[in-house]
């Protein structure tokens, strides 16, 4: 029982730097009072006493913050990250060394009895306020974006991201890393957001980074023929992409 309880603690020394010690752990993580509630309940409703079960999920909740049925099959060295808001349905399965931020639901989007709810793989990570619903699968070592809203099977070690969520490629995740080079030297960073979320100035600051992006590609393209034809192309020295602070009247 110890041996359980400190791979258990032991993982999130592992995910949460600001983690100090496993008595911090055991008495101020409300993740893991949901998750050791949520073990107890579950012994309980596999055995059959269900309204003992859902009484000791609905304390937990109440203490914690977070939601698990008592059915919900969870596997080890699980870890609820702040935790608050978190919902996780009946019929849902967690794999091995996951991981949930807080606002996370694995939901059902019918009321019909039997497989509702999603299951994930081991190794599944999902951000802040994501949704994940239906009996879909997240398979091994996927990343689940937050504020994602998940409808679809997700393959192994892929990143989803978006309302509705899809899975971002390797030739995105590319384009993507180009893009924040640019915008990190123009110091612009819309707090994470991807293209696909519903942010309007964000999404037309993108489109202007790849516009000036694809400016520079055809700059140097053309240099390079001009100079296979002989020509020298005089090279002046560009500005920096440096943001320029403004100065008050004081430091003029």
């Amino acid at each position: 029982m110890w041996q359980r309880l400190k791979e258990e603690f032991s993982c999130i020394f592992e995910r949460d730097p600001a983690a100090q010690s496993y008595f911090e752990i055991f008495t101020t993580y409300p993740g893991v009072h949901a998750i050791l509630a949520h073990r107890f309940s579950h012994r309980l409703w596999n055995l059959g006493f269900k309204w003992p079960a859902r009484f000791i999920s609905t304390l937990a909740r109440w203490w914690t913050g977070i939601e698990i049925h008592p059915a919900a099959r969870i596997g080890r060295r699980f870890f609820i990250d702040h935790g608050m808001g978190v919902v996780i349905g009946e019929t849902a399965v967690i794999g091995d060394d996951c991981t949930l931020y807080h606002g996370v639901t694995l939901g059902g989007t019918s009321w019909k009895k039997g497989k509702r709810h999603p299951t994930l793989g081991n190794g599944v990570v999902v951000g802040a306020g994501a949704k994940i619903l239906g009996p879909i699968t997240v398979a091994d070592g996927a990343r689940i974006g937050s504020n994602s809203v998940v409808l679809k099977n997700v393959p192994p070690g892929a990143t989803v991201v978006g309302i509705p969520g899809h899975v971002v490629s390797a030739d995105r995740q590319a384009h993507e890393a180009r893009r924040q080079a640019i915008a990190s030297k123009l110091r612009f960073d819309a707090y994470g957001l991807t293209p696909d979320m519903p942010d309007p100035v964000a999404h037309a600051i993108n489109h202007m980074l790849d516009h000036i992006q694809a400016l520079d590609e055809q700059i140097e393209a053309l240099k390079r023929a001009l100079k296979q034809q002989g020509i020298n192309v005089s090279e002046e020295p560009l500005p920096e992409l440096e943001h320029c602070e403004l100065k008050t009247g004081e430091e003029k």
